[in-house]
């Protein structure tokens, strides 16, 4: 269950067609999640990466606390995900096909209160891709457009 989103990649879905989504917990410190339930944020370029058979997390932004004082944290620094071991092997051996990368979707607070980031497996889309997407979706609008100014 989704609880309350602190941030979502909203180019993720345009750069790459998701193949699957995981739920992964995620390793703080207590002015991370201070930080986090401020909603202070980005997930944009950060991508997971399975090493050693433990599963980390690259570049996501968490602003340092503003009451955090000389135990603030590294904004941009190297974050643990936790899941089972046979996942995060499963994800390795799925990770590894040609073209396949892990990306980050959103990252959120669970009803019982532990930040959560859900994780896709994606493939890179290519330009003419996006163009369709982009194609499809203002048609959509259009046809939206007409049946509202029908009613």
């Amino acid at each position: 269950m989704v609880g309350k989103v602190v941030t979502v990649n909203k180019k993720a879905r345009h750069d790459y067609h998701i193949l699957e989504t995981y739920e992964a917990g995620i390793a703080l410190t207590g002015t991370e999640v201070k930080s986090l339930r401020a909603g202070r944020a980005n997930l944009q370029d950060s991508f997971a990466r399975v090493e050693n058979a433990e599963l980390f997390l690259y570049n996501m932004h968490i602003s340092p606390y503003d009451q955090g004082n000389r135990f603030n944290h590294e904004p941009k620094r190297t974050r643990k995900l936790l899941m089972h071991k046979k996942e995060i092997l499963r994800l390795l051996g799925k990770s590894r096909e040609k073209g396949l990368a892990l990306i980050p979707l959103k990252v959120y607070f669970n009803d019982r209160g532990k930040a959560k980031v859900e994780l896709a497996l994606a493939r890179g889309k290519k330009v003419y891709d996006k163009r369709e997407d982009m194609a499809a979706r203002d048609a959509k609008r259009e046809m939206e457009r007409a049946l509202r100014g029908k009613m």
